[in-house]
């Protein structure tokens, strides 16, 4: 059964490293949390280190500025690794080809132009990758709906048969199925993904809870902490099935913030949480996060 805590400091000193989800535990897209920022903040003081691990379809320099806007200070981070990141490398060695239609909104379109550093010293060289209309395309890369504000996945349905229909692979810059921007809940690219699984196509995954993420990750705190081991590390995040699903399979403690996407799902105090709820719904999905903490503080 998982453990419950009141704040990260119950447990910090047992770990030197996070890895911590965004949405839903950071920020909610359009303004960051205050206990949590406080709650990183002193985990860096005591001299541990914080890898940022986001299922975000948008490459690193892209997310550190949103991070910005949004009030998330510097100082509560160390590092930062996105799927877009662990997506980028599939796509710039030829996972999907090298012509491809990309099924997204215009804000993602730095996910073909933006690379982070160690990216861009080692795909140095590579064919570049040519985005074409659908019927010219080798492959799709999805970074999420066109307009998440008003789509759903039933509004792509005939794109995505069409693309079935001509064998075409998809690749998923974020498995993420929903969001909550603010006080609404939004589709994610991997809604469409699983759309595409489900009708007979093809979808290539690298965000969580899927293992390219987690080596990225790996080899950037690795960058930053030479002794890390797996032990040390505790993946924090409101995903269920990706942040704790992605946790447990790279066999890493991990701690699920219940108040996330989950909210309300255990009583109406997210400080004193229903125990029995939480175990019947985490027995229900069939994991057992080490910890489990209402918001992240």
């Amino acid at each position: 059964m998982t453990r419950l805590i009141a704040s990260l400091a119950d447990v910090s000193s047992q770990y030197r490293a996070v890895f911590c989800d965004l949405w839903g535990c950071l920020h909610n897209g359009r303004e960051a949390f205050p206990s949590a920022v406080a709650a990183l903040q002193a985990f860096r003081k005591q001299g541990g280190t914080v890898v940022l691990l986001t299922n975000a379809p948008r490459p690193k320099p892209s997310v550190v500025r949103q991070l910005d806007v949004i009030g998330v200070p510097h100082d509560a981070y160390d590092e930062v690794v996105t799927s877009g990141d662990a997506a980028q490398y599939a796509l710039l060695t030829g996972a999907v080809g090298r012509k491809v239609f990309h099924l997204g909104p215009e804000k993602d379109h730095s996910f073909f132009t933006e690379f982070a550093d160690d990216l861009s010293q080692t795909l140095a060289g590579e064919p570049p990758i040519v985005r074409v209309p659908l019927d010219e395309a080798e492959g799709i890369v999805c970074t999420g709906l066109v307009d998440d504000l008003t789509e759903t996945p039933e509004d792509y349905r005939a794109t995505l048969l069409y693309a079935k229909t001509n064998g075409l692979k998809l690749l998923c810059a974020n498995p993420d199925i929903v969001v909550d921007f603010g006080d609404k809940r939004l589709y994610c690219a991997g809604a469409l993904a699983q759309a595409y699984d489900e009708m007979g196509g093809e979808s290539l995954y690298f965000g969580k809870p899927h293992p390219p993420i987690y080596d990225l990750a790996r080899r950037r705190l690795a960058a930053l902490d030479h002794t890390a081991r797996a032990e040390d590390i505790l993946c924090i995040g409101d995903g269920i099935f990706t942040d704790i699903r992605g946790g447990v399979a790279e066999g890493l403690d991990t701690l699920f913030v219940s108040e996330g996407l989950a909210a309300g799902e255990f009583g109406p105090d997210p400080v004193n949480l229903d125990t029995e709820l939480l175990e019947i719904w985490l027995a229900a999905r069939q994991l057992d996060p080490t910890l489990t903490i209402g918001h992240l503080r």
